[in-house]
Parts: structure tokens; C-alpha cells; sequence
């Protein structure tokens, strides 16, 4: 009966190991966002979504890439003669 417990007990925690992987890759994957964003505007073309929901969802999804950035690349990165500024991220207020 141990015999059983234990192969039950592991193999339910390998699947609950399995699915926590596949789940953190797809919380840590921007492409995943991208997708969603797109979703998202072609629910606004169609009239599914008001212009509001749709910047509301635009909103999130920005927020979560640039969480997503900020866990999976390098804080201190040094911008020297070897290397260039790919992209600059800007936030502008609304009340300015």
C-alpha cells in the first residue's frame, strides 16, 4: 500500500511540476502578450470591444512586458563604443 501511495504521490507531483513549467513559461513569455494585444485589436475592429476596453487591455499588456523585462534581462547594462540603445520605452501623462 506504500508501494502505491508513494507512485501516486509522485506522479501527481511530477504533473504539478510539469504544468507550474509550462505555466511560468507562458506568464514569462512576451510574444504571449503580443498575441494578446493583437486578439484584442481585432475584437476592436469588429465591434466586440469598446475603444476603452481595448486601451485598457493595451494598458495591461504593456505593464506585463516590461515586468516581464525587468525579471529576464539585465538591470545594470553598460551602453559604451560596443553598444547601442535598441529601443527607448516613454510614458506620457495625460494631465501635461
Amino acid at each position: 500500500m506504500f508501494l502505491l501511495d508513494s507512485l501516486l504521490i509522485n506522479g501527481i507531483s511530477f504533473v504539478l511540476d510539469k504544468v507550474a513549467t509550462i505555466a511560468d513559461a507562458e506568464i514569462n513569455d512576451p510574444e504571449r502578450q503580443r498575441e494578446r494585444l493583437l486578439e484584442a485589436q481585432l475584437r476592436l475592429e469588429t465591434g466586440e470591444i469598446s475603444d476603452e476596453e481595448f486601451s485598457a487591455i493595451e494598458a495591461d499588456v504593456f505593464e506585463r512586458i516590461r515586468e516581464i523585462k525587468a525579471r529576464t534581462q539585465p538591470q545594470d547594462v553598460i551602453v559604451d563604443d560596443k553598444h547601442r540603445v535598441a529601443g527607448v520605452e516613454i510614458t506620457v501623462d495625460d494631465d501635461v
